[in-house]
């Protein structure tokens, strides 16, 4: 259902545009972000992403001296992650492009722009960073009974280069600013 809500407003946005383009001076512009991370996250036991996921339970796990922490499948998958100032940054930098700079890159029929970071992490090595970053020493338990999902997802941001865009917060800073953030905001779910 998410992926097909995200097509369904690419796909209303292009509608809008070959229709009422010239007519009413429209340009919509349509960005498909990877994985976001960041301030202001969800970090619920039920409903929170990967980053946030690992962030409440490592750091759980070290306030509490629990000597090792749960993570569904085998960690070998691999993820692609944007901090939210990034996304931010790149929809501002892609709206103040001249449409005729945007027309060279897509076309009425394929108008997203990926926004990604252009690497990817493994889960294992995502939550080995997140416990070094946490000060967190015991063991990361790989559960093999729970699924793993899509091997990759790492999207093709060459349009967003070339357009002159790239992210400016490294993963390793963005995650000691998101847990800095988590401790301040200590999420009561």
């Amino acid at each position: 259902p998410y992926a097909i809500a995200k097509i369904a407003g690419i796909k209303l946005c292009e509608s809008f545009n070959r229709q009422y383009g010239e007519s009413h001076n429209i340009d919509y512009r349509c960005l498909m972000p990877t994985n976001l991370y960041g301030p202001g996250d969800t970090y619920d036991d039920q409903n929170s992403h990967v980053i946030p996921a690992l962030i409440k339970r490592i750091h759980e796990a070290k306030i509490k001296n629990i000597d090792n922490v749960k993570i569904w499948g085998t960690g070998n998958v691999k993820r692609e992650f944007l901090h939210v100032k990034d996304l931010a940054l790149a929809a501002i930098f892609i709206m103040n492009l001249p449409k005729s700079t945007i027309d060279k890159y897509t076309s009425e029929t394929c108008s997203q722009i990926n926004i990604g970071s252009g690497e990817d992490i493994t889960i294992k090595e995502l939550a080995k960073t997140i416990s070094k970053i946490i000060g967190y020493d015991g063991e990361l338990k790989f559960d093999l009974s729970k699924p793993d999902g899509t091997p990759r997802k790492l999207m093709d941001n060459t349009i967003a280069k070339e357009l002159g865009w790239e992210p400016k917060i490294n993963l390793i800073e963005g995650l000691k600013s998101t847990y800095e953030n988590y401790k301040q905001n200590l999420n009561p779910y």
